[in-house]
């Protein structure tokens, strides 16, 4: 079936940035480029026993919170899910993904908004990375695809991004090619032979000195909005021991230790290298902030914490994660996760083990795409 059209209802939005439909034969249909309540002539782009995906060609009923994409490149990049929502609208949709996922995954029955960052749905995004086609030429993927798409430039990247030549220069001996634009005012573009470099970055009062190629969030506002909401949630107290799980360059970890002052310790766990330096060198003021180099599953504490933070990949914590946390006895976790479904399935896994998701904020880190950013906390139930 695939290039075949299918005339289609469409129905509720799910977790991957398409909604869902029913072909005549009653297999699932997952549309992309359509919204909820519209009816569509979609184009199958992939074919399973149980499943369709499709993408919508031709919109015959439209849904009131359609607009006109802001990208020329849409739908063949496969960068952005929605470029067709109006903003508000965006936010929307990731608040319902975020409720299903976690009724589905958790049992829960918890509704939460979708907060917006400052700045809007374009020219946010500070680091990009581009894929080299076999004649040397930079684009971005097209969805589920190896194909490169040749764009001009990426409409939702910074616009010192966007400025940069990279899309018309030849790189014969890359298969990638990142460039980053840091809020400390650094711009710094690498191939897969090339020297990232360092950049500077500015959040929650402080400069931080990371290679190029380090994680770090790819919205300007998101540090600061996620470093409050976590600081927000635990309310640590002097004299408190925290742990910061997965910690990156110690974002968290400097909060955490002028939080819990001279008195009290935070312990960063972190497995990678490059990122571990990064939180020796730009914590190196913060004598309470011990800095351990391990996967967070290998992690034998010492000590008991008062207060986690838990931010693991997009994957999740897993299990074994959750119940190192729930059998060190905390009183609160807040677990920073941007992925919805790993999300709800560790929080399922917290409340088998008899604790409770206390509350929930969630926030638009990645307008244009399906991806949200939530904070919640994590209790043992009373």
């Amino acid at each position: 079936m695939i290039g075949d059209p299918l005339t289609l209802d469409v129905g509720a939005v799910a977790h991957g940035g398409h909604c869902v439909a029913h072909a005549p034969d009653g297999r699932v249909v997952f549309v992309r480029h359509a919204l909820p309540g519209e009816r569509v002539v979609a184009e199958v782009t992939e074919e399973r026993r149980a499943y369709l995906r499709a993408d919508a060609v031709s919109v015959l009923v439209a849904a009131p919170q359609r607009v006109p994409p802001p990208c020329p490149w849409v739908p063949r990049c496969g960068g952005c899910d929605f470029q067709h929502v109006d903003p508000a609208a965006q936010r929307e949709l990731k608040a319902a993904v975020v409720a299903e996922q976690l009724a589905r995954l958790a049992g829960l029955e918890m509704t939460v908004p979708v907060e917006e960052l400052p700045g809007g749905a374009l020219g946010w995004r500070t680091r990009v990375r581009y894929t080299v086609d076999a004649a040397g030429r930079a684009g971005l993927l097209a969805h589920r695809s190896h194909e490169v798409v040749p764009v001009d430039r990426c409409r939702i990247a910074h616009p010192d991004i966007q400025a940069l030549p990279v899309t018309g220069t030849e790189w014969p001996r890359d298969n990638h090619v990142t460039a980053v634009a840091s809020t400390g005012g650094d711009v710094a573009v690498y191939g897969d032979h090339g020297d990232p470099g360092t950049v500077t970055e500015f959040a929650v009062g402080r400069h931080w000195r990371l290679p190029a190629d380090a994680f770090w969030q790819v919205h300007p506002d998101a540090p600061d909005t996620l470093a409050d909401a976590v600081l927000q949630m635990l309310a640590p107290q002097p004299g408190e021991r925290a742990w910061d799980l997965y910690g990156g360059a110690g974002l968290f970890s400097a909060v955490l230790a002028d939080a819990v002052g001279p008195d009290g310790a935070v312990t960063l766990v972190e497995s990678d290298r490059a990122a571990v330096a990064a939180a020796r060198r730009n914590l190196g003021d913060l004598p309470t902030v011990h800095i351990v180099q391990s996967t967070v599953e290998r992690f034998r504490p010492a000590d008991r914490p008062d207060v986690v933070v838990l931010d693991p990949p997009r994957s999740g914590a897993g299990a074994a994660v959750v119940g190192t946390v729930v059998g060190a006895g905390p009183r609160a976790v807040a677990y920073v996760a941007c992925d919805p479904a790993a999300f709800a399935r560790d929080v399922a896994t917290f409340h088998a083990a008899g604790w409770r998701l206390a509350a929930l904020r969630a926030f638009d880190a990645f307008p244009m795409t399906h991806h949200v950013e939530c904070v919640g906390l994590l209790a043992a139930a009373r």
